[in-house]
């Protein structure tokens, strides 16, 4: 039976930010490499499931949960400390790990990816 992934791409923020000239360009192969990354998907045996890519840490918040009595605390970005990002994630389900880690190679950034197994948390 296959099993859920999260591919979450990571990349310095400088990556993740493009001036105005650069941006149509940029998108273009952006969206081609992403095109072949969904076709790469089914030929290595799995299935795209959701995914997209996010805002700069500019437009996030952190938020710590209300918890002992203190209420939650929202922080807006950028944030100081940051240096890579989240830039985008995907979700795919793949025969086994192996495959995963083969979907997973494949995915296009200029930084890495962290492939994580979903939990089954019986929802």
């Amino acid at each position: 039976m296959a099993a859920e992934f999260i591919l979450l791409i990571r990349e310095s923020e400088e990556h993740t930010q493009l001036a105005e000239g650069e941006r149509e360009a940029a998108q273009a192969e952006i969206h081609a490499a992403h095109s072949a990354f969904f076709q790469a998907i089914t030929e290595l045996g799995g299935t795209f499931v959701g995914g997209a890519g996010l805002q700069p840490t500019s437009a996030a918040v952190r938020i710590v949960p209300a918890r002992d009595g203190h209420p939650a605390i929202f922080t807006d970005g950028p944030f100081t400390e940051t240096k890579e990002v989240v830039s985008g994630y995907y979700k795919v389900t793949a025969p086994d790990a192996d495959a995963a880690r083969a979907i997973a190679a494949k995915c296009p950034t200029h930084g890495w990816i962290e492939l994580y197994p979903v939990a089954d948390v019986g929802m």
